[in-house]
């Protein structure tokens, strides 16, 4: 059901923009973690590689996966805090639920899982 009423909302509170701040700032980290995760992860052994006997590194970089480790668990527990902040601060059944954070909480912590099982 559609809200017809007026907007009583006149700005933003420090809330709002802590909310804005910690989800950009977790975003942001989880696609540094991707990068990272490139240059750590162990590579890919290919047929041809194999073949001409071109040798591919084929374990975790550790100094890169400490870092990497803790990247992903810093974005997770900002987009833990944004959702906490959204849960108290959202009154209305029409605001938004931020579905994106609590996507990219769950992800980040199944990366550090899979990076912890398979370094």
């Amino acid at each position: 059901m559609p809200w017809n009423g007026k907007e009583r909302r006149e700005q933003q509170d420090i809330w709002v923009t802590v909310f804005n701040f910690l989800s950009i700032i977790s975003w942001l980290l989880f696609v540094f973690a991707l990068i990272m995760s490139f240059y750590a992860a162990p590579e890919t052994e290919y047929g041809l590689l194999r073949y001409h006997g071109i040798s591919v590194r084929q374990f975790w970089k550790v100094p890169l996966t400490g870092y990497l480790y803790i990247v992903l668990w810093i974005s997770a527990l900002l987009s833990y805090l944004s959702i906490i902040i959204n849960h108290y601060r959202s009154r209305r059944a029409t605001d938004n639920k931020h579905y994106n954070l609590m996507l990219l909480l769950i992800i980040s912590i199944a990366w550090v899982v899979y990076i912890i099982i398979n370094l």
